[in-house]
């Protein structure tokens, strides 16, 4: 199932990642400023309730926080490899103790339990497993693609290769144990995942350390926890968000291509408005319906040799006005011929034909990836329909691994071997053989080489 992670590209990536770092930022807004507000259930509601408190803001909350924030950014520009986050809120902590012995009112965190979850045996009976597949397994699935949207997003910074199989193996086997141990269904955490990033984790020990220093927190340190304020810990948090969101790579997709930025937007604006997992899932449908607008309406262009070329190059003739054979039109033919693009093929082959009465049809076919099947009986239909014309269809240079259904499915055999030919120079001498000699000698393009064998006008 990890080969499922690759149909979430970058561009889904960034916006869902971008959306995310907005809600993390935003769900810290309250704590930054002191304000204390019920959990707002969406982001246009919770918006609503702090704007309508804004003058209820706590001064000294937010003081600390934008002092811890200031802290953490002076850090991390001119002492980069020191941990500028736990100085911060060391720094926002002190501050903190300050305004509140001058009669400052700061929430703190408050006590924290210092005990481990207990060992646990889960209810092996079948009818509670029945019971609890289903929701069992929608947990899984957005567990699994939350964390390799975070392990992409990451990856993509670090310019790391993941694993995506190895990532659901992974997650897979530490929900397993996890389950004997009184936990919940565990997934990568956006804010966890660049706080360690940020923090310059490299490797996963990175996690199994952090673990392992939570247990000793947890155990022994647990009561100093309490004293840490709110605004300071919102602050680092904010900080975090702002971090993983890719300014320069979004702008550059907005600037360059417009299906990719609407891609970005409406995956940015899902994940906004919309729960995590389903910001995913439209984000990667926009891609393949934009994907397979663009396969299915592949480029076909008309070509014609340039004399004013050493070698007599076939051009595009919309980049330069070059005379045409008027009896062969040559084409090339960018993408593959499948199922989702045979009828615009056909209608820009029909359009050419309206405009020049030709009945020669020779398709420059380097540029075609892939046939299926109902691209090679659509191909045997224009072959006949060119053959009852006068006529004929020819194909130069279509590689080996795109005839393999015209092979199999016996096509190829329909239209005849000799239909299809290595090269334009090659298809064009034994083309010209089979053309009206009548309209060759009145002709007064006379583009090809082979037309200066026939006598003058």
């Amino acid at each position: 199932m990890g080969t499922l992670a690759n149909f979430v590209s970058q561009v889904v990536l960034t916006g869902f990642t971008a959306g995310a770092a907005i809600l993390i930022i935003e769900s810290q807004l309250k704590n930054l400023l002191g304000i204390a507000l019920p959990k707002a259930d969406s982001f246009l509601h919770s918006l609503a309730d702090l704007s309508g408190h804004l003058a209820s803001t706590n001064l000294y909350a937010l003081g600390t926080g934008l002092f811890t924030l200031a802290v953490a950014i002076i850090i991390k520009k001119w002492l980069p490899r020191w941990p500028n986050m736990i100085i911060a809120l060391v720094a926002g902590s002190i501050l903190a103790q300050i305004l509140i012995a001058k009669g400052g009112v700061i929430q703190l965190i408050g006590p924290v339990k210092g005990s481990l979850p207990p060992p646990s045996l889960p209810d092996f009976q079948f009818a509670n497993l029945a019971l609890l597949a289903p929701k069992a397994f929608a947990v899984a699935i957005l567990g699994l693609i939350q964390s390799i949207g975070i392990a992409r997003s990451i990856a993509i910074k670090s310019n790391q290769q993941i694993d995506p199989n190895q990532e659901f193996i992974g997650q897979g086997l530490s929900n397993i144990v996890g389950s004997f141990f009184s936990s919940y269904a565990g997934a990568g955490s956006f804010t966890r995942s660049g706080l360690n990033y940020e923090s310059g984790a490299k490797t996963p020990l990175a996690v199994i350390f952090a673990s392992l220093l939570l247990m000793v927190i947890v155990l022994l340190i647990a009561p100093l926890i309490a004293y840490l304020p709110m605004p300071a810990m919102a602050a680092v948090i904010v900080l975090v968000g702002y971090s993983l969101i890719d300014f320069r790579f979004s702008r550059t997709v907005l600037k360059a291509s417009k299906r990719q930025g609407t891609v970005l937007l409406i995956t940015f604006f899902s994940t906004l408005f919309l729960d995590l997992e389903y910001a995913v899932y439209i984000g990667v449908f926009f891609s393949l319906v934009f994907y397979l607008q663009r396969t299915s309406q592949p480029n076909v262009a008309v070509m014609a040799p340039d004399p004013a070329e050493p070698n007599r190059t076939f051009t595009y003739v919309v980049r330069k006005q070059l005379l045409e054979c008027p009896q062969l039109k040559v084409v090339r033919i960018d993408g593959s011929i499948f199922f989702g693009s045979i009828h615009h093929i056909a209608a820009e082959i029909r359009q050419l034909e309206e405009e020049d009465d030709f009945k020669h049809l020779l398709v420059v076919a380097t540029g075609i990836n892939f046939i299926d099947v109902p691209g090679s009986e659509w191909l045997v239909q224009e072959f006949k329909y060119w053959n009852e014309k006068g006529g004929g269809l020819y194909f130069s240079g279509l590689k080996l691994n795109a005839q393999d259904i015209l092979i199999k499915g016996g096509f190829k055999a329909t239209i005849g071997e000799g239909h299809f030919y290595t090269s334009k120079e090659e298809a064009i001498a034994d083309i010209f053989q089979k053309l009206d000699p009548a309209i060759c000698h009145s002709c007064k393009t006379r583009i090809f080489l082979e037309c200066s064998q026939q006598p003058g006008l």
